[in-house]
């Protein structure tokens, strides 16, 4: 039985101001305050409320037979804390039916996993933390900023026990093979991989609406009847896509939002189930292998990371940034640490792809990309600065490599503690009620 796996992204950076040369040690705010205001209760307004009402209705509907998966970065999050709250509820309401899975990735949207491992890694257990005091969830199913897969990476995930991850169906890692299939990775066996579709995916948040496409309309049945075409074998259909696809990138009057609600009428009534990521795990067996030795993504015509590490202005911002990890690890100063994650969102360097935007965007603020890349450089000057004002002149890295190291294992010896207090007060626990059942009896 063929199963449709419907898995959403939700990311929307902090911008940044203009802040020119002549500011860097004078002003220590770097953000566009009016602009993420406008752009996050916009987007909250046309998009997510609404798309989170009818994922919703779609759920009680069919009673849980509609099920879907978010992937929400934790500095949306907090974006929709501050200026749009209601959103958030939407998010809750959906957890409360059983039928919406939270999937983990990166807090900060950020390309740790190609560039620092430990960042990493803080990272994942930082967004965990906040999808399970929002939604009560803990993530079981991994999913990297946009989408980026190597097996590299893939080890990386398998190390903090994740047996799901998603990545993009592109061409140069299928081969032949098909998508519509679970699959496991070469270099970690136990990781099972699920591949979007792009052709379906494509279809909906790009061509939906563009009346040239000559499949255009695009109505539910004939969705549907796509599906149901494909080879009875071929049981898993991945449709992975910008949750921004219904009411923004494809405004309302498009019909986006009755094309979605129509679905799961079409797809169940021809035996088609839905799933969450997590259940696909449970549900299907992997058929092969996949080898991946060189990052992908699902962005751009060749599914690389060259829209974020394609020239030399991105590779100097990233290898400048992630150049200072070490020092950034021992500083305790909270307001750092909060320009630290929002400095690595994956954004900052997709404004610097000449590749992307040779000349003005409506997805980029800048006028082209050596305009994002000064501004960016002057933020990072000024913040490198900051950092270097935690520790005394001369300090060494070796020096401060020991102390890190120091510190990390006393973080560790910390959490065993934890742990042995928290198994102490069980056993008390247990100790009280056997205590008690035998005074009772007695």
């Amino acid at each position: 039985m063929k199963t449709i796996c419907f898995y959403f992204q939700i990311h929307q950076p902090f911008r940044l101001k203009r802040y020119r040369f002549f500011d860097i040690g004078a002003d220590h705010y770097y953000y566009d305050d009016f602009s993420n205001e406008d752009i996050i209760r916009r987007i909250g307004e046309h998009s997510y409320i609404p798309a989170n009402q009818t994922m919703l209705d779609l759920i009680k509907e069919y009673n849980g037979k509609f099920r879907i998966a978010f992937s929400i970065s934790g500095i949306v999050l907090e974006q929709l804390e501050i200026y749009v709250p209601e959103v958030i509820d939407g998010f809750k309401e959906l957890a409360k039916t059983g039928c919406v899975e939270f999937l983990a990735e990166t807090y900060n949207h950020s390309l740790s996993s190609l560039t620092n491992p430990e960042e990493f890694k803080k990272q994942v257990e930082n967004h965990s933390g906040k999808i399970k005091l929002l939604f009560g969830q803990q993530p079981k199913v991994f999913r990297n900023t946009e989408l980026i897969y190597s097996d590299d990476v893939a080890l990386l995930v398998s190390e903090m026990g994740y047996k799901t991850m998603l990545l993009e169906g592109a061409k140069h890692v299928l081969g032949w093979k098909s998508p519509n299939y679970l699959y496991t990775s070469a270099v970690a066996p136990k990781l099972k991989l699920m591949l979007r579709n792009m052709r379906f995916c494509d279809d909906i948040s790009f061509r939906f609406s563009n009346y040239d496409w000559n499949e255009y309309p695009l109505v539910a049945d004939k969705f549907v009847n796509w599906i149901t075409s494909i080879p009875e074998e071929e049981q898993l259909i991945n449709i992975f896509m910008n949750y921004e696809v219904l009411g923004s990138l494809q405004p309302s009057e498009t019909g986006i939002f009755e094309f979605f609600k129509a679905i799961p009428r079409f797809a169940l009534a021809k035996g088609i189930e839905f799933s969450t990521p997590a259940e696909v795990f449970n549900k299907l067996k992997p058929i092969g292998q996949l080898s991946v030795p060189y990052p992908c993504s699902w962005a751009g015509e060749e599914k690389d990371i060259s829209a974020w590490m394609g020239n030399v202005l991105q590779k100097e911002a990233v290898e400048k940034l992630y150049g200072i990890a070490e020092k950034v690890h021992m500083v305790r100063d909270r307001r750092i640490l909060q320009d630290w994650n929002y400095l690595q969102a994956s954004d900052h360097f997709n404004y610097m792809s000449t590749k992307l935007f040779p000349g003005p965007s409506v997805y980029s603020p800048y006028e082209n990309a050596y305009d994002a890349f000064n501004n960016y450089m002057n933020v990072l000057s000024d913040f490198i600065e900051r950092v270097h004002a935690q520790f005394p002149e001369g300090v060494e890295n070796e020096e401060l490599n020991a102390l890190l190291t120091t510190i990390l294992n006393q973080e560790q010896e910390i959490k065993r503690m934890e742990q042995e207090i928290a198994k102490m007060k069980t056993k008390k626990k247990t100790a009280s009620k056997n205590i008690e059942q035998i005074i009772v009896t007695s």
